[in-house]
């Protein structure tokens, strides 16, 4: 129970007009009385003095136990009906899960529902709610809390992967751009080495120049002194040196180091100086789920040993051409007018009988898988169709066709050597010969491979043919047996760079053939 001390310390409102109630009594001029405040025991609402007419007004319909608030009663508001007016709600229709009164179920709407008294489904109800605070605070706050923590240790061990992660990160970045370097310190190197090779050779080829020009001077001064000496004797010691002068020494051919790159963007990266060739690659695509993209490196080197995958027997000896149809059948042919087709087992498949007064030089498949062959000895080069051969390209006067190459644009290159007479060209192997590539398009000329933009002829003089290829954009790729160089020509007809072995030359000289 409240005490008057109490009021005076914890001042009540009236529920009306949410004013603090009087705590000194004008009337009596004394401290707060019990008699002061008032309560509705009906409705459970503090009332001032001021309040009490209001409220029995607002709700004249309903009964009002109107009490000093030292002996109010806590109790169960039951509200008013909504159909009677004057009456208060005491049970609750199950069928409509509503408060009613009961006029309502004697003869109103609910009459003949199945009700229960209020105060007993407020009790249900208090369980319920009792029930269902015990679950939460016995049962989901402690599941909760647990959740929290195992996320809290989540985030704190995901921090510290993505931390990790971040230090591996600037640590392989150090490790690729030390890589790169590595890449571009080769680079140089090889650069310099190639760069300091043909200034060595240009300077000690100037220095014989030099050391021939002052011995001559020294000639022309001694000869120049016989001519005005009267010494019978010393003007008939005199050998000429002519024949010494006249003997050139062997020009310096430079080989410039050339440096290119290649970049297609998130895919590819390659950077070439000569035979030395490095690539960052990117070798699969990632997937949604993927960290990163892989990426490798590689260095281009040359192969020491090969790897024998199938042997194929055959019955020409010597075997002199092959030309690969598809993966699984090709073109041959030897000392004989008969090119065979044969497959993997080497069964042959199909043959062509040439037209060759000896036997074809070299065979070839075109993009639109058609045989060609050279005729040294009739200077054509014929294509077969159905079986029979017809010539395609006829050579330029004073030249024979000898290899040829396919390329992916359709285009033909055929290595001419010229010859100077009918014996030569019967001597065969055993005569210096010029040599020179043309590119034909069908049977038209597109473009003559034969002296740089200096004018001096590309391919060297000599015996051996020339083994030609085709590069992915679109350089002519030549081995010069002669020369012992690999050549490579841009569709222009520029050198873009010679390779002749070094720096990978060892032990045994670099020869390159097919």
């Amino acid at each position: 129970m409240a005490t008057s001390t109490s009021w005076a310390q914890d001042a009540i409102t009236c529920d009306l007009c949410d004013k603090a109630a009087q705590q000194f009594c004008n009337s009596c001029q004394v401290s707060l009385c019990e008699t002061c405040i008032q309560f509705c025991n009906s409705c459970q609402v503090n009332l001032c003095e001021t309040c009490i007419k209001k409220h029995r007004d607002e709700f004249k319909s309903l009964p009002h136990d109107i009490v000093p608030f030292l002996h109010k009663k806590t109790q169960l508001v039951f509200s008013a009906c909504q159909e009677h007016i004057g009456q208060r709600c005491e049970v609750n229709c199950k069928e409509c899960n509503k408060p009613v009164c009961l006029k309502c179920i004697v003869s109103g709407t609910h009459k003949g529902h199945d009700v229960e008294e209020l105060t007993e489904y407020h009790e249900n109800k208090i369980r319920k709610i009792k029930s269902d605070m015990e679950e939460i605070q016995a049962k989901l706050i402690p599941k909760y809390q647990k959740e929290d923590v195992e996320i809290g240790k989540k985030i704190s061990k995901s921090k510290s992967k993505l931390n990790d992660l971040g230090k591996k990160s600037k640590k392989f970045r150090k490790l690729w751009h030390e890589e790169v370097d590595n890449i571009f310190n080769t680079i140089d190197a090889l650069s310099q080495s190639l760069t300091e090779k043909n200034l060595n050779a240009l300077q000690e080829y100037q220095n014989k120049i030099k050391d021939l020009i002052s011995k001559m001077n020294i000639t022309v001064k001694q000869n120049e002194k016989l001519l005005t000496t009267n010494s019978l004797s010393e003007v008939n010691d005199y050998k000429s040196k002519l024949n010494e002068y006249e003997e050139f020494p062997e020009h310096v051919d430079l080989r410039l180091p050339s440096l290119r790159s290649k970049m297609d963007q998130g895919k590819e990266f390659i950077i070439e100086i000569g035979a030395y060739r490095a690539t960052l690659k990117q070798i699969s695509q990632p997937s949604p789920s993927a960290d990163v993209s892989r990426l490798t490196t590689g260095k281009g080197k040359l192969m020491d040993q090969v790897r024998v995958i199938a042997t194929i027997p055959t019955n020409y000896k010597p075997l002199w051409g092959v030309a690969c149809v598809g993966g699984a059948e090709a073109w041959i042919n030897g000392q004989n007018k008969i090119i065979a087709c044969i497959d993997i087992h080497g069964t042959v498949r199909e043959t062509v009988t040439t037209t060759c007064q000896h036997w074809p030089g070299k065979i070839k498949v075109t993009r639109g898988k058609e045989l060609i062959y050279s005729d040294n000895y009739s200077g054509t080069v014929k294509i077969v169709s159905s079986g029979k051969s017809d010539t395609l390209i006829t050579a330029p006067q004073g030249w024979s066709p000898w290899g040829l190459c396919s390329t992916r644009s359709g285009d033909i290159l055929v290595h001419f050597i010229e010859w100077k007479n009918l014996l030569q060209r019967l001597a065969g192997y055993g005569s210096q010969r010029k040599n020179k590539i043309i590119r034909y398009q069908g049977q038209k000329i597109k473009q003559e491979i034969n002296n740089d933009e200096q004018g001096n002829p590309i391919f060297k003089e000599g015996v051996y043919s020339l083994y030609m290829s085709e590069n992915k954009n679109g350089d002519a790729c030549v081995s010069d047996g002669n020369a012992y160089t690999v050549v490579v020509v841009d569709k222009t007809g520029r050198v873009r760079f010679r390779y002749d072995g070094t720096p990978a030359r060892r032990e045994k000289s670099f020869g390159p053939k097919t």
